[in-house]
């Protein structure tokens, strides 16, 4: 008897937080690298609000293209919601073992993850013209990046895109500028851009920012994320 108050009450905070949030929030996975780092998986995994049913996604990226291979996104939503205590993730667990294949044509080893330059704290995004500065200490490299966004509309009309404007300075002082990203995709309802994560590849030659993007939705914001990724 006890047990069931407890998971009654576990199920009551766990739908009441969700009311709180008023938004779905996911969950970030990196799968690694291709031994050459010229191609790149990731995953994300949630709880669809307020319905509680488990998601995931598995994408595989053309580093240098930065974008998707052909036939280069997986998704899943369960039919079921999730039992108290569950983070969904089981559904992520379930998309990955069903197509291990998918990364095996690919070349991505699991093993094979990115090593972290930076790792944001900030639950809101720099303001514009706000740069982030982090170092490679493998190669000596230095970095400076700034995310530009370009905002229209408000609410469920909101449209989105932007850029992603990177300095890299190696240890002999010579610089290199890229821009990352593509502003000509412009996403619907996504009201704000953050950096959340940079990583590079074994090889160092291949990097990777990891975006969070806050989507508009009718109770009020999800959180889902995406890459930008530059050859270097």
């Amino acid at each position: 008897m006890l047990f069931k108050k407890i998971l009654a009450i576990s199920v009551l905070i766990f739908i009441s937080l969700s009311k709180l949030w008023a938004g779905d929030v996911a969950v970030f996975v990196d799968l690694g690298f291709s031994a050459d780092g010229r191609a790149y998986m990731f995953g994300q995994y949630g709880v669809l609000s307020p319905s509680l049913r488990p998601w995931a996604e598995i994408f595989v990226v053309d580093v240098p293209a930065n974008n998707f291979v052909p036939n280069g996104r997986l998704a899943q939503t369960q039919q079921a919601p999730i039992r108290a205590g569950q983070d969904g993730s089981g559904a992520f667990f379930r998309l990955l073992a069903d197509n291990t294949a998918f990364a095996a044509r690919h070349g991505v080893n699991f093993v094979n993850q990115g090593q972290p330059l930076y790792i944001s704290r900030d639950e809101n995004p720099p303001a514009a013209g706000e740069k982030i500065d982090f170092r490679d200490f493998v190669s000596g490299n230095s970095y400076n990046a700034e995310l530009i966004p370009t905002i229209r509309g408000s609410g469920m009309n909101t449209t989105s895109s932007f850029i992603i404007n990177m300095q890299v300075r190696n240890s002999s002082g010579q610089v290199r500028n890229y821009t990352v990203g593509t502003p000509q995709v412009v996403r619907q309802r996504v009201a704000s851009y953050n950096i959340k994560r940079v990583l590079i590849d074994a090889g160092g030659n291949s990097i990777i920012f990891v975006i969070e993007m806050r989507r508009v939705s009718e109770t009020g914001h999800d959180i889902r994320y995406m890459i930008e990724a530059q050859r270097l």
